[in-house]
């Protein structure tokens, strides 16, 4: 199954594939999830090693490689760093040239995106943004994914993020050039997305709003995440002070079509960024978001390894 002459690809940010790509990793995904509803046996990845590091921790994003990986036909080993020798100050480029050799793919959970990236400069196999601090690429595709599931193409719809200027509203804003939707975006000041991180495609998809409930007239998705992100939590207190109107509650949701979605990536904290009417409501589809990252992450791994199949089978 696997496809020897595939070129080596890395997954780092949303912007590595393009639109055709994504639309066959979306199909795969959709047929890799009714095998597993199915309890259908498909191994295209069988006596493959994934390698798994974490340097954050990680409820949703070990589970769903380390499962996706086993029902694909794989194996998957955890490490994590304190626990390795990049722990204790070995070279990222050293770790990746032995353990690319060892393995077949390898996901880093990680802090800064330049880590990730001296890691797949050095590795002879792909590597996978499992999470960094500027980008968490397999989130938004579970997302994207989700979306498409409940309403269809997201081509032409219009998204809200409420909240903080993060990794996730990033890979959101990366995503709006390549899928063809618009991005509204609302956070307090101080924490607003930076215009040097913006490409003219992507300012082109976004809309700036002061006031959380402007961003979401009209809207067909809301989305948000917690106010203080790993590695950010000696700043929580000031954060919680600056977000304080940024909760996703009724009133926003009520701004949006009346058949609007509400996602968070999860975990959540009622009562901060979201109100507890509004993650447990009708709108709310975060657990088949959740879900749905071991579905694309599947379809993700297989690509990566096997290029596009010649049948969708």
């Amino acid at each position: 199954m696997e496809n020897k002459n595939h070129p080596l690809r890395h997954y780092l940010q949303f912007s590595d594939f393009n639109e055709s790509e994504y639309d066959y990793i979306l199909e795969r995904a959709k047929i890799l999830k009714r095998k597993f509803k199915a309890y259908e046996t498909w191994h295209p990845l069988h006596d493959r090693t994934l390698a798994m590091i974490f340097e954050k921790h990680s409820t949703r994003t070990r589970l769903s490689f380390e499962a996706g990986m086993h029902q694909l036909g794989g194996h998957a080993v955890y490490l994590n760093t304190q626990d390795t020798q990049l722990g204790r100050g070995e070279p990222v480029e050293d770790a990746a040239q032995v353990i690319s050799r060892m393995t077949d793919i390898i996901m880093i959970r990680t802090y800064g995106q330049d880590i990730l990236e001296r890691f797949a400069a050095n590795s002879r196999v792909p590597v996978v943004n499992g999470l960094t601090n500027e980008y968490h690429p397999c989130q938004v595709l579970a997302d994207i994914f989700t979306y498409h599931e409940e309403r269809g193409s997201i081509r032409g719809k219009k998204v809200a993020w409420i909240g903080d200027a993060n990794n996730m509203a990033y890979t959101w804003l990366q995503a709006a050039p390549i899928l063809g939707f618009e991005l509204h975006f609302s956070g307090p000041v101080g924490y607003t997305l930076d215009n040097h991180r913006i490409t003219e495609a992507e300012q082109a998809c976004l809309r700036n709003f002061s006031d959380p409930k402007q961003a979401c007239i009209g809207v067909d998705l809301v989305t948000t995440d917690v106010w203080t992100s790993m590695g950010y939590e000696k700043e929580n207190t000031d954060r919680l002070v600056a977000f304080r109107n940024w909760i996703v509650d009724s009133d926003k949701m009520a701004m949006a079509k009346s058949d609007a979605l509400f996602m968070h990536c999860l975990p959540a904290h009622r009562g901060e960024e979201v109100a507890s009417e509004v993650i447990d409501g009708p709108q709310s589809i975060v657990w088949q978001e959740a879900e749905n990252r071991l579905h694309v992450q599947k379809a993700l791994m297989e690509f990566l390894l096997c290029g596009k199949l010649n049948e969708l089978v």
